[in-house]
């Protein structure tokens, strides 16, 4: 017996599709959407069990929803991060806004304000911290040698961790020291690699014995079985951030570090060095100069030029 589908229902579905079809969003972008947008349906059905329509969507209806999102808890008592509020927020007024674009019946996206956040600290590490997180894996062991490497590269681009993982063997330019990479909205950029990372990358490549596709791949208790198809060899997001936080927590820093954190750290290190905002914004693949100026706030000479010299005098 098939189950008859809410308007509403019927809507996310085919903006989701949109998503994937013409916008060309990734797959995470999609998923989160989907979760966020399937809440956003839970609660409807909670205020109105009978077919639910996107023209029933009104300034009410929303002052009620972030109210459920700022109550809700899940099955072991946790609550939603305003930030996690917001998420749900911003998928719903995407959804919005291509219902306006269809000339479909519902609520300008426009009328939904995000809820203010607090400000987050940005983790970084000094140069001589990274040196000490570098140099805690045992390279004598594959795995170890690829952990050493992933970092290398991590800190050499100020990639991405999820464009990190996408990366394949055949995408890397050993010779010329760069690579092509699709970051966020399906955004190409050229990234570059340090004479330090391209020698820690030749050597683990040179130690891999195997024809498997991708740049990093997991290891076991056994060898990998030539036959397994090369996705399902590739290291995933998770395993990257939990090697990151081994070697973290190995060598005792004094921030927790994450794959992020060495994108950060790879920002902070450039602009102190002399760097030019703009060709940071360029190699981060930041849509928006403000996303990059945030780094200016921990990187500026001048204020620290101005600190030491009239501070206490």
């Amino acid at each position: 017996m098939s189950v008859k589908l809410s308007e509403l229902q019927i809507r996310i579905n085919e903006f989701l599709e949109y998503l994937e079809v013409e916008r060309n969003v990734s797959k995470l972008t999609i998923r989160n959407y989907k979760h966020y947008l399937k809440r956003f349906m839970e609660f409807r059905a909670l205020e109105s069990p009978t077919l639910s329509y996107t023209s029933e969507i009104s300034p009410d209806v929303i002052r009620k929803y972030r109210l459920y999102l700022s109550r809700f808890v899940d099955g072991d008592g946790i609550s939603l991060k305003r930030i996690t509020q917001s998420y749900h927020l911003i998928a719903l007024r995407s959804f919005l806004k291509y219902l306006s674009k269809r000339d479909i019946k519902s609520m300008s996206s426009d009328k939904i304000d995000l809820p203010k956040t607090e400000a987050r600290s940005l983790k970084f590490l000094e140069r001589d911290q990274v040196e000490r997180l570098l140099s805690m894996p045992l390279i004598s062991e594959i795995d170890g040698m690829r952990d050493k490497v992933i970092m290398e590269v991590l800190f050499s681009t100020g990639l991405r961790v999820s464009e990190l993982c996408r990366l394949n063997r055949d995408s890397i330019n050993l010779e010329r020291k760069e690579f092509g990479v699709i970051g966020k909205g399906q955004k190409i950029r050229v990234v570059f690699l340090s004479d330090k990372a391209t020698l820690w990358l030749q050597r683990y490549l040179v130690r891999r014995d195997d024809h498997f596709k991708p740049l990093f791949i997991r290891y076991g208790g056994r060898k990998p079985d030539p036959a397994a198809m090369d996705e399902s060899m590739r290291l995933s997001v998770r395993s990257v951030e939990r090697i990151v936080d081994k070697y973290a927590k190995a060598a005792k820093l004094p921030v927790k570090i994450t794959p992020h954190g060495l994108r950060h750290s790879f920002a902070t290190d450039l602009l102190t060095g002399g760097a030019d905002i703009r060709a940071i914004q360029e190699m981060l693949g930041h849509k928006n100069i403000s996303t990059t100026q945030i780094y200016t706030h921990v990187t500026n000479p001048r204020l620290r030029e101005i600190h030491q010299k009239y501070h206490r005098r």
